[in-house]
């Protein structure tokens, strides 16, 4: 069944290609529709200027309009930037089409540790290794291993897929998962603070991937995850050195998302969305 909606700041291709999802493809042969797969459904959606038309089992719609985020007023976060803050300004404006999707926290939890020190090409790939030798079939693609599933594979098993350094951690999660040490229940249920503090407390999650995590997959938009394009845009555009010169580099990041998105309590993490697109997808043009 198709719905149609009439939905401002969404773009397709700009969410697509913000860096925060992978199973979301383009379809080659239908233009401008692309499908998206998530805790073993999967729906097309297609845009045309401001209107959508999402492709899906009727039971599941509102499913996927929670999953879309679309719901979320996101013309209110726009319109709330600072005009002083120009290059946020500009970043807004570039990729206000970019929400937040509510996705899996237990395939957030992999992917972002798959996407250590990876591209997106080589994360998308990786990841539909995975759900295709050990996620379920469901006609034509397959589902997200859960942790049952993934803990059939060894680390010999995991090693094999090219997961490099992070089959060990990837492995260890599993483990940690499957024995109900690392429950995904009671983390569902924790505010943002303490979902930080219990994510890194677990083998193979630092700081970065447990934000990706609180972000994307648990929907705390107060989290800011802080790479390479992040400390990059921070030290250009945010970085005062009288202020900020005595800081020793544990805290002198948190300091500055403090200082500069402090004020957009509640959704921090947008913004960081918009300045990361703009500077990797627009600036340099990835």
């Amino acid at each position: 069944m198709t719905f149609t909606y009439k939905i401002p700041c969404f773009d397709l291709k700009q969410t697509a290609y913000s860096g925060q999802v992978f199973r979301m493809i383009p379809l080659k042969e239908i233009p401008d529709t692309w499908q998206v797969i998530s805790q073993g459904h999967v729906c097309l959606i297609r845009q045309e200027n401001d209107t959508f038309f999402l492709e899906c089992e009727p039971e599941l719609e509102d499913f996927w309009k929670n999953y879309f985020d679309l719901n979320t007023d996101y013309e209110k976060m726009v319109a709330a930037i600072k005009p002083e803050d120009h290059y946020l300004m500009a970043a807004a404006q570039a990729g206000k089409g970019i929400r937040i999707l509510r996705q899996d926290t237990w395939e957030m939890i992999i992917t972002f540790v798959i996407s250590q020190q990876k591209t997106i090409p080589a994360i998308r790939s990786l990841v539909e290794a995975l759900c295709s030798r050990y996620g379920t079939r469901t006609r034509s693609f397959y589902s997200f291993p859960s942790p049952d599933q993934l803990c059939q594979a060894s680390f010999d098993d995991l090693l094999a897929l090219k997961l490099g350094y992070r089959a060990k951690y990837i492995y260890r999660l599993c483990q940690d998962a499957a024995k109900g040490n690392l429950d995904l229940n009671y983390l569902s249920k924790l505010d943002y603070a303490a979902s930080m503090d219990y994510l890194t407390s677990f083998y193979g999650i630092g700081k970065k991937v447990a934000n990706c995590v609180c972000l994307f997959g648990l929907h705390h938009i107060d989290a800011f995850p802080v790479d390479t394009w992040i400390e990059k845009i921070l030290k250009e555009h945010y970085y005062d050195d009288e202020k900020y010169k005595d800081l020793p580099k544990t805290r002198l990041y948190d300091q500055m998302i403090s200082d500069s998105f402090g004020c957009y309590k509640g959704y921090a993490g947008v913004m960081q969305q918009y300045i990361f697109n703009y500077e990797r997808n627009v600036v340099h043009g990835r």
